[in-house]
């Protein structure tokens, strides 16, 4: 009889925010149902809320970073500058102290905490890289420029080149071999992506074998209390989610669609808003709403979200078409590839006005094919495997030999 096999540690750095941590702690879920161990790097006040009580974290404390502009190269440009690079300069220390005491078989690096990877390389210790938002795969910033009247950094590389250098430039500030560099948004192991190849732009026939395209990773989770007693079963439901962090400026547009809604008497709105909002007429607001339970139970015939890479994944795998309305950072380039899928309709979320907004959710609600090609696309998402898919392939990566680490 053949012995146990050994359990893995896994050691796991994303960056504080729920559209990272939610995915990331379902494949934390997996991993542990196998029998191995898990821990965090960050601050508690906001892992432990999603995490829960038992969940092992080495605690980074906290600080506030630079509020991000609101799209565009600006955006993409702050999210580094205002809160990656500070970020990974002030968790450096506690991630390599972590790595260094709790010894574990192989690091989870989020690809907006390059912190890990550094910690991991310097330590010759096994990362891999999570991939949460499209932003990174397949470099659709390549070819665009990197200040907003169209001049570049870097010797003309654009936004690309500028961002390859501030990587570049975390590497060289931690002590790492210039020698050795290896971008830290990419293990050449393995790279987790919670996407498929048509929703992240990738030719299915060339993506890397490092690649795991493992689609959206669900797990059950605490959810907030819902009035589910105040849906109209004689109308259809729209969900209306624009993410916590688009909160400061999706008032507007909140505006504008609630006067499209209510010109669309036979649908009902399920708003997550503050109490402030305007609501159409028999709309359900309430300042968190329990998206994956609401979908889970199919009580929504539609969605209309700013394009985060968790609301778009969780709505097409129940078949759920969507109206997109990009902010900033990968929003943009996930709802131009789903408007392109014919899983979505793609609005501007500064200038559309509400008679665009109520033609493009009729448009979702009354044509078939918007739904259809949204079931096609969450079919392949869930081809993919999810947590569980994503955890198996993480534990044959941390068993197989490598040879990390600087010479």
């Amino acid at each position: 009889m053949s012995a146990p096999a050994v359990p893995l540690r896994l050691l796991i750095v994303v960056p504080p925010l729920a559209g990272h941590l939610l995915p990331a702690r379902a494949l934390a879920l997996a991993w542990a149902a196998r029998g191995h161990e898990v821990s965090w790097v960050g601050p508690e006040p906001a892992l432990r809320p999603v995490l829960g009580p038992d969940a092992v974290v080495h605690p980074t404390g906290a600080r506030l970073f630079r509020e991000q502009a609101v799209g565009g190269a600006a955006a993409v440009r702050s999210l580094w500058e205002g809160f990656v690079v500070p970020h990974t300069r002030f968790t450096l220390g506690t991630v390599r102290r972590a790595v260094a005491q709790w010894r574990p078989d192989v690091v989870l690096v989020d690809q907006h905490s390059p912190a890990g990877a550094l910690a991991a390389h310097g330590a010759g210790v096994p990362w891999a890289s999570f991939a949460p938002s499209s932003l990174e795969i397949g470099d659709p910033l390549d070819g665009v420029p990197s200040e907003e009247g169209g001049g570049s950094d870097n010797g003309g590389g654009g936004l690309a080149g500028w961002r390859d250098g501030v990587l570049r430039g975390l590497w060289e500030r931690a002590g790492l071999p210039a020698g050795q560099y290896t971008d830290p948004r990419f293990s050449p192991g393995l790279v987790v992506a919670t996407g498929s190849a048509a929703l992240l732009g990738l030719d299915a026939a060339a993506v890397p074998a490092a690649y795991a395209l493992v689609g959206p990773l669900l797990a059950e989770r605490p959810e907030p209390p819902f009035p589910w007693e105040r849906l109209d079963p004689a109308r259809r439901r729209v969900l209306v989610t624009m993410g916590t962090l688009s909160a400061e400026v999706a008032g507007g547009f909140l505006d504008r669609t609630a006067a499209a809604l209510a010109e669309l008497p036979d649908v009902q709105a399920v708003v997550a808003a503050s109490g402030e909002a305007v609501l159409p007429p028999g709309a359900i607001g309430c300042a968190r709403v329990p998206v994956l339970e609401l979908l889970e139970r199919g009580a929504v015939d539609a969605v209309l979200c700013h394009g985060g890479m968790n609301t778009v994944g969780e709505s097409l795998v129940h078949g759920r078409p969507l109206v997109l309305a990009p902010i900033r950072h990968d929003q943009p380039v996930t709802a131009g590839r789903l408007a392109a899928l014919g899983a979505a309709v793609r609005v501007d979320f500064a200038t559309a006005t509400s008679d665009q907004l109520r033609a493009a959710l009729r448009a979702v609600l009354d044509r078939p094919g918007y739904r259809d090609a949204a079931a096609l696309v969450g079919r392949q998402l869930r081809d993919g495997g999810g947590a569980v898919a994503a955890a198996e392939r993480l534990e044959r990566f941390a068993r197989a030999p490598h040879r990390t680490g600087p010479a």
